[in-house]
């Protein structure tokens, strides 16, 4: 790959990054860094009525949990800022000045109940909605009218006629489209702020990107760019178009069919790095099996294997990754792992000890919540399949196995003191210390809980008979 391959990730913070969105951001970087290229980030805020500051400090950090730091943008600068569209209004106007003075650009005083209008008219009509060009051929004259009566103005582009627009998409392969099919579409809003074609393609070139990749959404917007950045005298990246991301349903990833944003995943404990590894599986094939780093990403990463089809999530999958990335973690990296779940009163080595015992049992952190009170309660209460498994021991064993326990609670000497072996003897011990047949090993069990307390429950079940 070309080491001067510039990607970018052009999100616009109006609400939490999803799945969605942070697979086109992970595929932008893994394509900058296959090379020795660069990412920029850039965000699309001019519509102001649903960004704000926080929004994009919330954005930034999904995105630097990911692991997905750019080398342009907020916070680091570069060359072609600034990066937040609301900041860069007098690059716009200046291109939009360009357009009007070249004729390829017209106000139009349509209203919104006129445009509906119309589109309902050319439905009925059995014609594909698209502008109906009511304000392309009006004099200087008709225009001062309309400002006069007060009407606003937005901008739009002169399609030219007979032309057909085509590029080679790098997911998708040649795509045409004539230009009639298109419509003179709006590129300044009526309040002067730039409509998404424009400005998501101006700033692209301007900042000198080679290669966008973005949902299949935009596909039909690459046609509307292309002839923009054509009038402009321009230059063009080149575009692929992924396949979106689908839940259980088959319906694109949403609140509705359970998606988590970033975010909330973040919050339940999952890792970057385990997340990164599913998405990475999502519309691009690979062979590699095993748990790899981004770097190890970027290497094998190949346009070449994006998928055209939609890409289904599997939680399952997940969770799956998830395993993985917490098995490859050393005892220190664990316990800085759960710290956000951990009691702040924890001794350090009773966290390391509570830590070893549980990491086998939990996927996301958050998940160790569960056993908190396991450990630490005053008490522990047995589910169903737990209290029959301490009634069908008998007093007897738990008395024996209380009285084996003295500075330190040791399997080998329990087992002698209760003459029981295999399940007859841990799955008693197991229910009467945690209230439950299934979960962590014994011996590092012990040892979390301390042989003061393994003596009280034991002694506690014994009671109980």
């Amino acid at each position: 790959m070309c080491a001067d391959i510039v990607t970018r990730f052009a999100p616009s913070p109006t609400g939490e990054l999803h799945l969605g969105n942070a697979r086109t951001a992970l595929f932008n970087w893994l394509l900058a860094h296959h090379g020795a290229g660069r990412m920029i980030l850039r965000i699309e805020d001019t519509d102001a009525g649903r960004s704000d500051a926080a929004k994009t400090e919330a954005l930034q950090a999904d995105l630097e949990w990911l692991g997905l730091r750019w080398e342009e943008g907020p916070q680091v600068g570069g060359p072609a800022g600034p990066y937040l569209q609301s900041a860069r209004q007098r690059i716009y106007d200046r291109y939009f000045a360009v357009l009007e003075g070249a004729g390829l650009a017209y106000p139009c005083f349509c209203t919104a109940l006129e445009l509906e209008l119309s589109r309902r008219a050319q439905l009925a009509a059995g014609r594909p909605p698209r502008y109906a060009g009511t304000c392309r051929e009006l004099t200087e004259a008709q225009r001062a009218e309309r400002r006069a009566s007060g009407l606003k103005a937005a901008l739009r582009f002169r399609v030219p006629a007979g032309q057909r627009i085509e590029f080679s998409d790098l997911v998708h392969g040649l795509q045409s489209t004539a230009s009639e099919e298109i419509g003179d579409f709006i590129i300044r809003r009526e309040d002067g702020t730039a409509a998404f074609f424009f400005s998501n393609a101006v700033d692209d070139a301007l900042m000198a990107v080679t290669h966008v990749l973005r949902g299949d959404d935009h596909l039909a917007n690459t046609p509307r760019q292309l002839l923009l950045l054509q009038a402009l005298a321009l230059p063009t990246p080149q575009y692929g178009h992924l396949a979106l991301l689908t839940g259980a349903d088959g319906a694109p990833l949403s609140k509705r069919n359970g998606a988590l944003s970033v975010r909330e995943l973040r919050e339940r404990g999952y890792a970057g790095l385990a997340l990164c590894n599913l998405l990475f599986r999502l519309g691009h094939s690979t062979g590699r099996n095993e748990l790899l780093t981004l770097a190890g990403m970027a290497a094998i990463f190949d346009i070449t294997h994006l998928q055209r089809a939609s890409a289904h999530l599997d939680p399952g999958q997940l969770r799956h990754w998830q395993g993985e990335w917490a098995r490859s973690l050393g005892a220190a990296e664990a316990v800085q792992w759960l710290e956000p779940w951990l009691p702040p009163e924890l001794a350090a080595s009773q966290r390391a000890a509570f830590v070893e015992a549980v990491r086998p049992n939990i996927v996301a952190g958050a998940e160790v919540q569960e056993w908190l009170p396991v450990f630490f309660g005053e008490h522990v209460a047995c589910d169903a399949q737990a209290l029959e498994a301490v009634q069908r021991a008998g007093a007897a064993f738990f008395a024996a196995a209380a009285g084996s326990v003295a500075e330190r609670a040791d399997l080998a000497v329990m087992r002698e003191a209760t003459g029981k072996r295999g399940a007859e003897f841990f799955m008693p011990v197991r229910a009467a210390l945690t209230g439950r047949l299934h979960g962590p090993e014994l011996a590092p069990l012990l040892q979390a809980l301390g042989a003061a307390r393994v003596r009280e429950r034991l002694l506690a079940a014994s009671r109980s008979l």
